[in-house]
């Protein structure tokens, strides 16, 4: 049978992205179909991971600028700088980023189509335009990378000018001196040491007990004490009662309840709401239902290891699948997609997969904590290095932070890697290179690292876990000789 394409591909957000590449240099041909008639690149490139980055980027050069010369003034950054500044820097960043996805499409030969796409069975994709025009392709795959949304609040309404989501936050026309955070998570958590590097007042109303549970014991720990130098207030176990607007006193009311105070009701004060709810996958209403592709209970598409669904010509990656739910995963599972369904060679993503939380300061992990180790039974060792105590971070002042590796005591094998602080997304990887060849912590003390660095906290940790191993009995010089498997 001959098809208009060999894979059609819903979704122009990392995972649709990379399995586009992936395909055209495997000479298939590719129609990539996106819902959005005004950009490419979803929620990665317009929305979520690229704009919210780059204010991070600019909230961290103001905190670093106020950090080495102090308020200018005595004036806080809100009474500084501007909102539509900041914003300029990111709509700079996101053209360029469009223009680069764009060019990458033509260069490759990628077909687009605008549109909302759906899934009529397993070989036939229709697409319906902004002008309920309708097209109907065939195709030999179809990857399904529709990516995934925030589910609205119930108690309140967004309104994007005193109550706002993730996108209308970003187009705020001045820095709010006070701000309050309805949500929970890592999106949440960003965003309140962004706008408290600006100088705003911020309160975080989370709805779990714990902000961040997945987080190393220590590391949390760690984060938690540079918070209390911030203006970040958490109340967690949150019932948000009400959003109203309380015109005698010009500002807006949040009434909340928390489970520590019972039922009494408590107000807070605010200029502006930001609401970062839970995400839900963006599968339905494309045609799913009726093809047979298996979801879960949450609605996530089933996908093996392949990312093939339970239809073998349709696959899915990214959000869609589920966890891990991260622009940087969901790049390998789209060209990782594109090779099972063109029978290429590829290798599996079953190792260890690091993530990144963009707050100032930056937190990564890959890895096992040391409670994961003690549930499996694997005798570990720790080794921790302060930024107080590293030279960069001295330099840059920037020294709330910890880099903490996790290591089998018998044999040093390093099997976990735990950072805060300053470019500890980066730092990450150094670690998980390490890891991924079953290497052990001797390869930062053997090895001349650049000086200063944030890098140097590797050397550091790792005589300072050595030492912990030399106390706890075993010989120091037969810990560092080399056996002849080494």
């Amino acid at each position: 049978m001959t098809f208009d394409y060999d894979v059609i591909i819903l979704g122009s957000g990392p995972a649709g992205f990379s399995c586009a590449m992936q395909s055209s240099k495997f000479d298939k041909n590719v129609l990539m179909v996106e819902a959005s008639d005004d950009h490419l690149g979803g929620t990665w490139i317009n929305t979520g991971t690229v704009p919210s980055k780059a204010l991070r980027e600019a909230a961290k050069s103001i905190q670093k600028f106020h950090r080495q010369f102090g308020d200018e003034s005595d004036r806080k950054p809100y009474e500084q700088f501007k909102m539509n500044d900041l914003l300029q820097y990111k709509r700079t960043i996101l053209d360029s980023k469009n223009q680069k996805v764009k060019n990458d499409l033509i260069k490759n030969e990628i077909d687009t189509a605008r549109g909302w796409g759906k899934v009529i069975d397993k070989n036939t994709v229709q697409v319906t335009d902004h002008l309920n025009n309708v097209k109907t392709y065939t195709t030999k795959n179809i990857l399904i990378s529709t990516g995934s949304s925030f589910e609205a609040p119930e108690a309140f309404s967004v309104n994007h000018s005193s109550v706002l989501d993730f996108e209308s936050v970003l187009n705020l026309t001045h820095i709010p001196r006070r701000l309050v955070i309805v949500g929970n998570g890592i999106i949440s958590f960003e965003y309140a040491t962004i706008f408290s590097a600006l100088g705003t007042r911020v309160t975080i109303l989370a709805d779990r007990s714990d902000m961040l549970p997945f987080l190393d014991e220590e590391i949390e720990k760690e984060v938690l004490g540079i918070l209390k130098n911030s203006t970040i207030q958490i109340f967690y176990d949150v019932e948000v009662q009400h959003v109203s607007n309380n015109k005698l006193r010009t500002c807006t009311e949040v009434g909340f309840k928390s489970k520590e105070q019972g039922s009494r009701l408590q107000v807070v004060e605010t200029e502006h709401v930001l609401f970062v709810g839970s995400t839900k996958p963006n599968a339905q209403n494309i045609g799913l239902e009726d093809s047979g592709v298996e979801l879960s209970d949450e609605g996530f598409i089933k996908v093996d290891k392949y990312f093939n669904s339970s239809v073998d010509s349709i696959f899915a990656a990214g959000d869609v699948i589920g966890l891990p739910a991260q622009a940087s995963a969901s790049f390998v599972q789209g060209r990782l997609a594109a090779c099972s369904m063109f029978d290429q060679k590829a290798h599996d993503l079953d190792g260890s997969i690091p993530y990144a939380i963009y707050s100032i300061p930056e937190i990564s992990s890959i890895g096992l904590t040391e409670k994961d180790a003690a549930k499996q039974g694997i005798d570990v060792t720790v080794g921790r290095a302060y930024y107080k105590n590293i030279t960069q971070a001295d330099i840059t002042h920037s020294d709330d932070g910890l880099l903490k590796l996790v290591f089998k005591t018998d044999d040093l094998t390093l099997v976990g890697v735990h950072i805060v602080g300053e470019q500890a997304a980066d730092l990450i990887h150094l670690g998980q290179s390490v890891m991924s060849f079953g290497g052990n912590i001797r390869y930062f003390m053997e090895h001349v690292i650049n000086y200063p660095t944030y890098s140097e906290a590797y050397r550091v940790a790792a005589f300072n876990g050595v030492n912990r191993v030399y106390k706890a009995g075993i010989k120091y010089k037969n810990i560092l000789e080399r056996s002849e498997n080494n």
